[in-house]
């Protein structure tokens, strides 16, 4: 009997470690729908990588800047730059995954369909790196934040946490370190500018843009324009 017993018991913690893990996680991406995150894990994961390489001058740059004192510019750069589907997907934008495969199966390199969404959560809750734990933690994250938060708090974090230069974090950091100014005054061309190095921001410069990053700008404000401009994101509550 005692041995029948164990499966059952083990199968009761299980259970029982799952639900803590729910409400745990849920609880968590419900305090942040109000409260601002003072860093995120890709930020503490950059932290102890600097410590580990010996980069003894390194110096991580972010602060909190919310909605109401960034430039409609910036959000709608980011949109139109990573993922014009926000305002309507629920976290996963499935054509675009499509796309991704069909082109990695003729022979080009796979690659990635991530909404803002899904970058929202791996940012603040996972790590860098490509297994499948971590994309499978990533598309939970993303379903709670879907269904807990508003598309405007997820772009508000997002644009708080994305990294836009090597230990440069936040619209609010990127701004005044590449524009000596505050984001609220971002033109639509220097929030492009932001947008465009978000592919490889350690490697592409906002203030000293290259070829590329330029041209990636200047494509990205035509997708500003083509948008309809920041009523595309309406009120997005």
């Amino acid at each position: 009997m005692p041995r029948r017993s164990l499966p059952r018991r083990l199968l009761r913690w299980l259970a029982l470690a799952a639900l803590a893990w729910l409400l745990l996680t849920w609880l968590a991406v419900l305090l942040l729908r109000f409260v601002p995150p003072v860093t995120s894990a890709v930020m503490l994961e950059r932290r102890v990588g600097a410590w580990v390489h010996g980069e003894r001058d390194f110096r991580l740059r972010q602060h909190w800047v919310p909605w109401s004192q960034v430039s409609p510019w910036v959000p709608l750069a980011m949109v139109a730059g990573e993922d014009q589907k926000f305002p309507y997907h629920h976290g996963f934008d499935f054509d675009s995954i499509h796309e991704a495969i069909d082109a990695a199966d003729d022979g080009a390199r796979l690659r990635g369909a991530s909404t803002i969404s899904q970058q929202t959560a791996k940012n603040l809750f996972l790590w860098n790196g490509r297994s499948f734990v971590r994309k499978g933690l990533e598309a939970y994250f993303t379903v709670l934040l879907e269904l807990t938060w508003p598309k405007r708090r997820i772009l508000e974090v997002y644009m708080n946490i994305a990294e836009l230069g090597d230990g440069i974090y936040g619209v609010g950091a990127a701004s005044e370190m590449y524009f000596r100014q505050p984001p609220s005054r971002l033109s639509p061309a220097q929030a492009a500018r932001l947008a465009a190095v978000l592919p490889s921001p350690r490697r592409l410069h906002a203030d000293r843009p290259s070829a590329y990053v330029q041209r990636r700008a200047d494509w990205i404000e035509r997708q500003m324009r083509q948008l309809g401009g920041p009523s595309y994101l309406g009120d997005r509550r």
